[in-house]
């Protein structure tokens, strides 16, 4: 085969990194630095708001990369290390919060999501669940591509509500709706499948 298909390099390259990871070699940090630190930087800057804290985050991300691989081989280079700097982001901004004893650190879109679905509950709790995680991906193959994008950008990259009116040339009321009526569907979805009461 003469020629790959940018996906199909960026996979080859992808376990071509994971495998310096097994090695224990310290390219392994150098190349997804290099190759994610964008990505992971948009997700955790979406969230915290402050260079700073945000390439902070970015070095507990390799940090974690490097202490979890071994024994953890991800399936998806990408999207482990998207969640890993996600979930940085949000200790910090709940860790901010409690610094704060109480006061508002600022709102990220994943608590407007807890608040409408789950009513208090833990989201990360509820998302370990594998049948959570497939009923959240079921749906997203349901949404028309322009909502299933609006709603990955709002609620996992933390894309404002200005940018996605921006990006997608809408006003911010159309934008407020379409994912309102996105998280009334995934909750009656989660309902209907028995994962929320």
């Amino acid at each position: 085969m003469a020629e790959r298909s940018a996906g199909r390099e960026t996979f080859v390259e992808d376990l071509e990194i994971i495998d310096l990871f097994w090695k224990r070699d310290q390219q392994a940090v150098s190349a997804v630095c290099e190759k994610y630190a964008g990505y992971c930087r948009r997700i955790a800057g979406n969230i915290l708001g402050s260079d700073e804290d945000t390439e902070e985050c970015l070095n507990d991300t390799w940090f974690a990369a490097w202490e979890n691989i071994p024994p953890e081989r991800p399936e998806h280079l990408a999207a482990y290390l998207g969640r890993i700097a996600r979930n940085a982001a949000l200790k910090k901004v709940r860790d901010a919060g409690r610094a704060k004893r109480g006061g508002d650190c600022g709102t990220v879109p994943f608590d407007e999501l807890e608040d409408h679905l789950l009513d208090g509950t833990n989201v990360e709790e509820q998302a370990e669940a594998n049948e959570l995680a497939a009923a959240v991906n079921r749906f997203l193959e349901k949404l028309k591509p322009e909502q299933r994008k609006i709603f990955v950008r709002r609620f996992w990259y933390g894309d404002s509500i200005d940018d996605l009116a921006v990006a997608f040339g809408a006003t911010q009321s159309k934008i407020k709706m379409t994912l309102l009526r996105s998280k009334k569907a995934l909750k009656d979805l989660l309902v209907a499948e028995g994962l929320l009461q």
